[in-house]
């Protein structure tokens, strides 16, 4: 996700792509542990995603 869409969406949407990112970078440290992931970029991709997220949350807070 970029920036821009992740500040168009709303607390309550962010709180639950945040929680939808953690489950899948969850699912993809087990497939690694197991030897099944495919995409190793992935991991990276989502723990950017999260942390995007939190930042723009951390940022509404700030302004409000």
């Amino acid at each position: 996700m970029k920036t821009k869409e992740i500040n168009e969406l709303t607390t309550a949407e962010m709180l639950d792509k945040e929680k939808s990112y953690k489950d899948e970078l969850f699912n993809l440290r087990f497939q690694l542990a197991t030897g099944q992931l495919e995409n190793t970029a992935r991991l990276k991709q989502v723990r950017k995603n999260i942390a995007r997220i939190k930042t723009a949350l951390r940022q509404q807070e700030l302004n409000k």
